[in-house]
């Protein structure tokens, strides 16, 4: 049986739409110190062979703190929903700020030390990367740049 035309039951409800699955900014951080923490405690393992009797060794790589796996480990589905939070209060922005400052840096002394490819990190942090190709051999100014004889000759060939 449908409800009576011009009924007035949506005034009983005590709350309207579902509860946040983060309620304050402390839980936020907390979720996002307990993520860290399983990154460190959680590298990738790589199996490899060593030595002159090719002895199997299992060698630990870094785990890349992301602002997506950080959002799925509290149990959301992308990171924009966490973002959206910064809406509702400046607390929630300070700590969202500081998560974002967490995982670039991480990101960065990875990529510098060496651990990460640092191409692609650079990508994902918005960095202009550019390939620089460096001449091993010496040159002369005159070497480098042609001379207008040089350059008549180009152009009528």
């Amino acid at each position: 049986m449908a409800a009576p035309i011009g009924n007035q039951f949506w005034k009983l409800r005590l709350k309207h739409g579902r509860d946040r699955i983060i309620q304050d900014p402390k839980a936020l951080w907390e979720d996002a110190q307990e993520y860290f923490q399983w990154c460190i405690d959680n590298p990738l393992m790589e199996t490899d062979f060593r030595g002159k009797n090719a002895d199997m060794v299992t060698i630990p790589h870094m785990r890349v703190f992301q602002k997506t796996g950080l959002a799925l480990a509290c149990g959301l589905s992308k990171w924009e929903i966490i973002e959206g939070l910064k809406e509702v209060s400046e607390d929630f922005k300070d700590v969202i700020t500081r998560i974002e400052g967490i995982i670039a840096t991480q990101k960065f002394e990875g990529a510098a030390g060496d651990f990460l490819n640092a191409r692609i990190i650079a990508q994902d942090l918005g960095l202009n990367v550019q390939r620089l190709v460096v001449d091993t051999q010496r040159k002369t100014i005159d070497e480098l740049f042609p001379t207008e004889e040089e350059l008549n000759e180009q152009t009528v060939n």
